[in-house]
Formats: structure tokens, C-alpha cells, sequence
């Protein structure tokens, strides 16, 4: 359900803000069918949603889903195989009650031991278990907690996609939740736009009022997100 503080984003934007590939969000957030292995060939086995997203639909995805998928594009990345996501996701979601739980800060403490419980469930057939705990360890870090503001609820509302700046934000109740330079409101693809075409941060800065600064951190932004 769509209301002011959901944010919204298509999968294609969603791609290039998480760093997931539009099919790995497709996958996730709306299933996918496979191959069974122990029935015959042409016998699919079809794989849930992690979760039901904020606004229902396969064409658009809230700013708490949005939060959500860059950590499993991190867990991911980082070697963690996606059943045993899927397995610490339902734990976190029982334990913190609420929907987001790899997002919230309780996560950054609890994480590590619920992955821990997560293999103890699901990977009991693999041999090599202590290997699989090995790269647990350095998985969940601070750092991708950096920007995040919360709610007292413990769910995140703003996100500062910029590493020790608050210029650029992320604000499901601002422009959809599109990227916008704080203290203006104006999208930083806006500006990066301009700028291309003008080929002066000065010019561009007068035309939408804002300092030069924030035309060249919209820029740099925009032009470090995947094409």
C-alpha cells in the first residue's frame, strides 16, 4: 500500500541504488521457478518472495524494500547462499517483529548469532560447516549501517547514501524517495543532468539555486551508480 512515507522506485531504479541487478530483484522480491532435481526434468519448483513488498506489485518497490535489498545484495556478494538468507531473514523477522529486520539496527548486534542459528538449520548436510561460519564473521558490518537513520520503532526513514556527508538523501516522504540534495529538495539526477548538458556546475547552481557544492556531490553521485 502506497502512502506518504513509502517511497517508490521502479526495478530498474531500484537496481542502481542497491547494486543488485534488476533479475536478482525480480528473483527475490517476486519468485522464480527452477528444475526440481529429484523429480523429472520438466518439473518446476517455484521459490517464494523473501517478503511481500511495500506496495504489492511487480512493477515498483518502497523505500523500506529498497533499504532491505542492499543488504541482501551484500549477504549475497559476500558468499552467503540464498536459502540461508531466506533462513536468517524468517529468524530476524520473528525475533524483532517487524517485516525489514536485516535494516534495522538490533541487526548490526543479533546478526551474526542468528546466521550462526541459520546454518545449524539449514546446512546440516554440508561437511564443511566451519568454513561457512568463517564467512559469517566479517559479513555483517557497521559500515553498511552508516547513513541510516531510524525511527524509534527501530524501521529506517532516511538513508545518506554518501559516506560521512549529509548532502545527499534518501527520504521516502521527499520526491518519492529519490535522491535529493538535503537542504533543497532538488533530485540529484536533475542536476547531474544539467550539468552534462551545461558543462557548468556555477551555471547549473543558479538556475536551480543551489550552491556549486551540490552540483558537483549530485554529479559524482549519479555518475557512481551503475548505468
Amino acid at each position: 500500500m502506497v502512502n506518504e512515507s513509502t517511497g517508490i522506485y521502479s526495478v530498474a531504479e531500484a537496481a542502481r541504488l542497491s547494486n543488485a541487478s534488476a533479475r536478482e530483484i525480480r528473483r527475490w522480491l517476486y519468485g522464480y521457478s527452477f528444475p526440481s532435481k529429484k523429480l523429472a526434468s520438466t518439473t518446476k519448483v517455484l521459490a517464494s518472495p523473501l517478503w511481500t513488498t511495500q506496495i504489492g506489485e511487480a512493477s515498483a518497490i518502497g523505500f523500506r524494500d529498497l533499504m532491505e535489498l542492499r543488504f541482501v545484495k551484500h549477504f549475497v556478494s559476500q558468499g552467503v547462499s540464498l536459502q540461508l538468507v531466506r533462513s536468517a531473514l524468517q529468524s530476524a523477522r520473528s525475533m524483532f517483529q517487524h517485516d525489514y529486520p536485516f535494516t534495522a539496527r538490533k541487526f548490526l548486534t543479533d546478526g551474526k548469532r542468528i546466521f550462526h542459528d541459520a546454518i545449524e538449520e539449514t546446512e546440516k548436510a554440508l561437511t564443511d560447516v566451519a568454513s561457512k561460519q568463517v564467512v559469517i564473521d566479517p559479513v555483517i558490518r557497521p559500515s553498511l549501517y552508516a547513513g541510516i537513520e531510524y525511527a524509534k520503532s527501530g524501521l529506517a526513514t532516511k538513508w545518506y547514501p554518501v559516506p560521512k556527508s549529509k548532502i545527499i538523501v534518501l527520504d521516502p516522504q521527499r520526491s518519492f524517495g529519490a535522491p535529493v540534495i538535503e537542504d533543497y529538495g532538488v533530485p540529484t539526477f536533475t542536476l547531474a543532468a544539467a550539468y552534462k548538458v551545461e558543462k557548468s556546475a556555477s551555471s547549473v547552481a543558479l538556475q536551480y539555486k543551489v550552491p556549486r557544492a551540490a552540483v558537483i556531490a549530485a554529479s559524482k553521485f549519479e555518475d557512481k551508480l551503475p548505468a
